[in-house]
């Protein structure tokens, strides 16, 4: 990235010289979005590395934010996020692990499911959490395992290591639904 920005700075730095500054000006404008553009790359990919809110806030206001800035981002689509049980701390490794659910069963439906709508409902009792990501989408048929998706097996490797459950319901043309129930303990 930072290669093509130098690049692009040449390349300015030689419109001007051969066509004067009203197209260097141009230039400069286009390499202004590529900037910001980067810039808000870089940003995202920290963010999903590890949300610094999950630390401060917790799962609940670190998922509303997560959903509120991935709808700005996937213009049409609407994302809704409902918490139905407690708001409270749950142990960091499981938030982190429930946060990490979210975003890849939220990131496979944008990713391949062209949905209009995705649901994200979250329950946490005093013995359990549960989560479920609804989506609006094309659905595939769950009983055939695509070569090379190692989302969902990642995701099952993740509920598998909290000793919970996690089904998908999905079949072509009706959209898809993850369920995911992890054992909890006051």
């Amino acid at each position: 990235m930072l290669a093509n920005v130098m690049m692009r700075s040449d390349l300015i730095e030689r419109v001007q010289r051969e066509r004067g500054p009203d197209e260097a000006l141009v230039e400069i404008r286009s390499l202004k979005v590529m900037v910001r553009n980067a810039l808000y790359e870089v940003r995202r990919i920290i963010y999903d590395l590890r949300p610094m809110a999950l630390d401060d806030l917790g799962l609940v206001p670190t998922l509303r934010k997560y959903l509120q800035t991935t709808e700005d981002y996937n213009n049409g689509v609407n994302l809704n996020f409902v918490n139905l049980g407690q708001v409270k701390r749950l142990p960091s490794d499981m938030e982190v692990a429930l946060f990490r659910l979210v975003q890849e069963a939220v990131q496979n439906s944008l990713k391949h499911a062209d949905p209009k709508q995705i649901q994200v409902k979250l329950s946490i009792s005093k013995e359990m959490v549960t989560v479920v990501v609804k989506d609006d989408g094309k659905g595939f048929d769950s009983s055939i395992q695509k070569e090379g998706s190692f989302g969902l097996v990642g995701m099952r490797e993740r509920v598998e290591l909290l000793e919970g459950e996690m089904t998908i319901d999905s079949q072509p043309g009706a959209g898809t639904l993850v369920f995911i129930q992890i054992p909890y303990h006051l």
